[in-house]
């Protein structure tokens, strides 16, 4: 990024990132990222209820996006004590910082859908 005229670059926790917006999209990059953070921005969510609500997601890849917005200190992660042990994943107060940009690019797409495209039967 240019700052004053300058070739300037921002390192932080041991990476180099040309500007704000690859910050940005090295935590919510991917498909899944941004899909997963909107099932979670109500209230916490079991893994099956996630694997429900997004029904073209594999197993796999919803365990791997979900540890990488862990690691990130996006979500949290909460194994109760029960037979069979029940575990959430929830927002953390830094992912709750998302939201605004979340719902911003929701609307956005709300809107190009009632532009260009149409409601259809899922069935």
């Amino acid at each position: 990024m240019i700052i004053e005229g300058k070739e300037m670059r921002i390192e932080m926790e041991g990476k180099i990132y040309h500007c704000a917006l690859d910050i940005t999209m090295s935590y919510i990059s991917g498909k899944w990222k941004t899909v997963i953070l909107w099932y979670l921005r109500k209230e916490p969510r079991r893994f099956s209820e996630l694997n429900r609500q997004i029904p073209q997601i594999t197993e796999k890849m919803l365990s791997l996006q979900l540890k990488e917005l862990e690691s990130d200190g996006i979500v949290s992660r909460t194994i109760y004590a029960e037979v069979p042990p029940r575990v959430e994943y929830a927002l953390t107060d830094f992912g709750k910082t998302m939201l605004p940009m979340i719902e911003e690019i929701a609307a956005w797409g709300r809107g190009l859908a009632n532009a260009r495209g149409k409601l259809v039967d899922k069935n």
